[in-house]
Formats: structure tokens, sequence, C-alpha cells
């Protein structure tokens, strides 16, 4: 589950990358099955990561 930090944070920073299409359609299919966007759960998945190892507070 994706949490707000303590300080509210402005989402203005973009981020573009290039994936393999297997990665985009997994992706995509998993956003659907939450009733997502694709980028709000690219980040989700993102930011769970950092947070299990230990680049942003958990």
């Amino acid at each position: 589950m994706l949490t707000m930090p303590a300080e509210r944070e402005t989402r203005n920073a973009p981020l573009g990358l290039r994936i393999y299409p297997s990665v985009k359609d997994a992706l995509e299919k998993a956003a659907k099955d939450d009733n997502r966007s694709t980028a709000s759960m690219a980040e989700i998945i993102l930011t769970q990561w950092l947070k299990d190892k230990g680049y942003l507070e958990k």
C-alpha cells in the first residue's frame, strides 16, 4: 500500500523509461486488475521496492 510521506510532496518529477513490451503488458494488466492507471501502478511498485531496499523510509 502506498502511503503519503510525512511532509506532503508534489508530484512534479517526470520519468520516462523504455521497458520490454512484455513488462508493459503485464503492468497494464496489473493496473487494470487493481483499477489504477499504468503510471499509478508503476509508482506503487517502484515505491514499494525502494522501501524494501531501504532507499525510502517505510
